[in-house]
C-alpha cells in the first residue's frame, strides 16, 4: 500500500486490515474520529506511537501535552501545516511495512 492507497481507503467504512496502530490512528483521525484515533495509539508504547498521539494532541490544540508526546517520541513539534504533518507521517510508517 503506498499513501495514495492510503488516502483512497478513507472512503471506506473501516481501515484496511493489517495496518498497525499508528496507520489506523492517523486513518481514523483524518476521518473525523479523534477520540477513536487518540484510544488507539494511547494503548501502545513506542515511538511510532507517541508520535501519532503528539500530532492528535497538536490538532486537538492541546500544545503542552503535544510537547510531552513529541518528547517522548524523540521529536520535535512541527512548525508546518497540520495536513503535511498527516501525510508526513502516513509516508513515513507505510514505508516501515
Amino acid at each position: 500500500m503506498d499513501s495514495r492507497d492510503f488516502r483512497e481507503s478513507l472512503a471506506a467504512g473501516r481501515p484496511p486490515r493489517g495496518l498497525p496502530g499508528p496507520l489506523r490512528a492517523l486513518w481514523h483521525a483524518a476521518r473525523g474520529n479523534w477520540n477513536r484515533a487518540h484510544d488507539i495509539v494511547a494503548a501502545q508504547d513506542g515511538r511510532a506511537a507517541a508520535r501519532v498521539h503528539a500530532y492528535l494532541h497538536r490538532r486537538q490544540g492541546d500544545i503542552v501535552n503535544a510537547d510531552y508526546w513529541y518528547y517522548r517520541a524523540g521529536a520535535k513539534r512541527p512548525r508546518g501545516a497540520l495536513d503535511k504533518e498527516w501525510r508526513t507521517l502516513v509516508q513515513q510508517f507505510l514505508q516501515r511495512q
